[in-house]
């Protein structure tokens, strides 16, 4: 996949823990349209990461995007919150597993922290295209990041500063949403996880609940598998909390990779009998169906044993 050289544009650091970047080529030339809900990995100097772009996706002469600050994280962040502006920042370029489902009567958005990123260009689409959305978002009192975005883009928002504020208004919400309204959420794995609950609680079918985590440490150490090599023969076990990646590199064998985290697509690796768990955000939703390959960081097998043509 082609790189984008970029330059830092502009820095925004006035919410605290929070970055917000514009990224842009050094001649001003044209990026890269998205879908909304993308975003872009984000070489962090040994390491990379995924972050939701935030601004318009037609046409963009810049990409921008809010990064939290994470000092126990892997560096990316703090390699992020160290740049100034004229830095170079290599990309790569938009990809999408969040985007709005264009028939939904409603878009129900809702985020915590800053899981609010992806919500912020599902915003700017449903103005730009006239449809029904709701937005509920949770925040730290003083660390809500994109506040004034949301006001310009929607007066249906709902904020809130305590948990107990949101959680009282959540299942009114989600009870009362016409039928045919999607739900997107975002944010800390226990937040998607209690709304996702709350969700099917109140009925709502698993094929109107989307979310979107980021990284490793967001999915469960997995149950153990065996990965069986179609070119030599040999087999691997691949013990729990343990990536396939890991338990190949543990043996010998070199899988390219980049970000460890299934977004940047660099671990492909193609599959010649079994089912594949998809953990990843790289994949389309016809890759996975197809059932020919793995993102070798994040996703297991399904069914305790996967051959691969390796």
């Amino acid at each position: 996949m082609t790189t984008l050289d970029l330059v830092v544009r502009s820095i925004d650091d006035s919410v605290p823990g929070v970055r917000s970047l514009t990224l842009a080529h050094a001649d001003g030339a044209v990026l890269p349209s998205f879908t909304p809900g993308s975003h872009i990995v984000v070489e962090c100097g040994a390491v990379a990461n995924a972050y939701s772009l935030t601004g318009d996706s037609l046409q963009p002469t810049q990409y921008e995007i809010s990064v939290l600050e994470q000092p126990d994280g892997a560096g990316g962040s703090r390699w992020i919150h160290a740049l100034a502006v004229g830095d170079p920042v290599s990309v790569l370029p938009p990809r999408s597993a969040f985007a709005p489902i264009l028939r939904a009567r409603r878009h129900l958005l809702i985020a915590a922290g800053i899981g609010v990123t992806p919500m912020v260009s599902h915003l700017r689409s449903a103005k730009q295209w006239g449809r029904e959305v709701d937005v509920m978002y949770l925040h730290k009192p003083g660390r809500g990041a994109h506040l004034g975005d949301i006001e310009a883009l929607t007066d249906g928002a709902r904020i809130f500063t305590q948990r107990s504020d949101f959680l009282g208004a959540l299942p009114i919400t989600l009870a009362s949403q016409p039928f045919g309204a999607h739900l997107y959420v975002c944010g800390p794995s226990t937040f998607i996880d209690d709304v996702v609950a709350a969700a099917v609680e109140h009925g709502w079918p698993s094929s109107r609940i989307h979310f979107e985590r980021f990284g490793v440490g967001a999915l469960d150490p997995g149950e153990p598998f065996l990965v069986r090599l179609a070119n030599s023969g040999s087999s691997i076990e691949v013990d729990s909390g343990v990536s396939l990646l890991e338990a190949l590199e543990a043996h010998g064998h070199e899988v390219p990779n980049l970000c460890r985290q299934g977004v940047c697509g660099e671990c492909r690796l193609t599959v010649s009998a079994g089912d594949v768990e998809h953990r990843d955000m790289y994949l389309t939703d016809a890759d996975k169906a197809a059932g020919d390959a793995i993102m070798a960081c994040v996703s297991r097998a399904a069914a305790g044993e996967l051959e691969l043509k390796l």
